[in-house]
């Protein structure tokens, strides 16, 4: 009996440690996939996010050339490409000619300079005259007024510097995922058996069908009615600001942008900029532009309706939170990315909590 009941301990152990060998593998060859692709999760993740936000749109101009997904892969990379790199260079040469000018006139002490206000400042209510007062003194001599501020200028300057330079990787990051998006636009159809296949091992028949409808209308929801509103406020609050010669036009477009995906009015940013046009511009313009910002701080209203997809309601706060947290965790691309997914994880979560036991 000693004997049996020892060799079944001497097999139990036996399994045991097979069991850990194998599991500890597999474990291993998990982590090493995780290492080598994590430089690549995030180009990759806003590829699939553009290809399942574009997909509608890619299949009737693929219909429209006759079926030819390969041709009309190709014309999209050549198409999206245009329009990202043709802004980006132009907004990259603002930032870094407003880099340039804070930098030259920081190090010379003195050697930078602002316009002089305009006398209509002093008739503004409340803060006309004291607003006046300091820019004017400022304007006379700015060198004496941030000489005690020198040190921590330039440490701002110098953060806004490496800022720019990673805006460089963030282009990068765009094309790639473009790339990769039109790879998957290309193989649509087997694609989607594939995740087909892994939401059905995960949730069951059904229900991994019905998860994958849930995050594509939510993907395809928060892409045009949030990021799509953001990207056409921005453009066109860029567009008035280099029309009226904004210094820095390129920097404050950005901030249209965080603010937007944020769910933020753009006016937060356009305001200071009125100011400005107002003191260095004649009045005629200066209202032009300011009836242009005022109405793309209130597009949203009108653009919503027209790209938010029916039946999602995703609070605000939390693409506000997802917003911010993915800007916080991976820069401007995480705007993006952060947003999309906690509304995704908040619309599966409420799918879940509501389902009948």
């Amino acid at each position: 009996m000693s004997e049996h009941k020892a060799s079944n301990n001497h097999i139990d152990t036996h399994k045991v440690l097979e069991i850990t060998i194998r599991m500890a593998i597999i474990f291993l060859i998990i982590i090493l996939c995780f290492q080598i692709i994590r430089p690549f999760m995030l180009p990759v993740t806003w590829g699939i996010i553009i290809a399942v936000a574009l997909f509608p749109a890619f299949k009737k101009f693929s219909t429209l050339l006759g079926e030819r997904i390969k041709l009309a892969a190709t014309l999209y990379v050549i198409l999206s490409l245009s329009l990202l790199i043709i802004p980006s260079m132009m907004l990259s040469g603002s930032l870094l000619d407003t880099s340039a000018q804070l930098m030259t006139g920081i190090n010379q002490k003195g050697g930078f300079s602002i316009p002089p206000p305009n006398a209509s400042i002093k008739d503004w209510p409340l803060i006309g005259q004291k607003l006046y007062d300091i820019w004017q003194q400022a304007a006379n001599n700015l060198g004496e007024t941030l000489q005690q501020y020198i040190p921590e200028i330039k440490a701002i300057a110098e953060a806004f510097l490496s800022a720019i330079a990673g805006i460089g990787g963030t282009i990068l990051q765009f094309i790639f995922s473009i790339l990769i998006s039109s790879i998957f636009l290309a193989n649509a159809t087997e694609i989607y058996a594939i995740t087909l296949k892994i939401a059905t091992r995960l949730t069951g028949n059904q229900q991994g069908q019905q998860y994958i409808h849930l995050a594509t209308a939510t993907i395809r929801s928060v892409a045009q009615g949030v990021l799509g509103v953001a990207f056409l406020q921005a453009i066109l609050g860029s567009t008035g600001m280099y029309l009226m010669d904004v210094p820095g036009w390129g920097l404050w477009t950005i901030f249209i942008l965080v603010l937007a995906v944020a769910q933020l009015p753009p006016l937060l940013v356009l305001l200071p900029v009125i100011f400005y046009v107002f003191s260095v511009n004649e009045t005629t313009p200066a209202v032009i532009f300011t009836m242009w910002s005022l109405f793309v701080s209130a597009s949203d209203g009108l653009l919503k309706p027209l790209l938010l997809g029916r039946g999602m309601a995703t609070p605000t706060l939390v693409i506000l939170l997802g917003a911010i947290g993915g800007m916080m965790l991976f820069g401007i691309l995480g705007l993006f990315i952060g947003a999309i997914f906690l509304a995704l994880g908040y619309e599966l979560f409420m799918v879940w909590l509501n389902k009948a036991p």
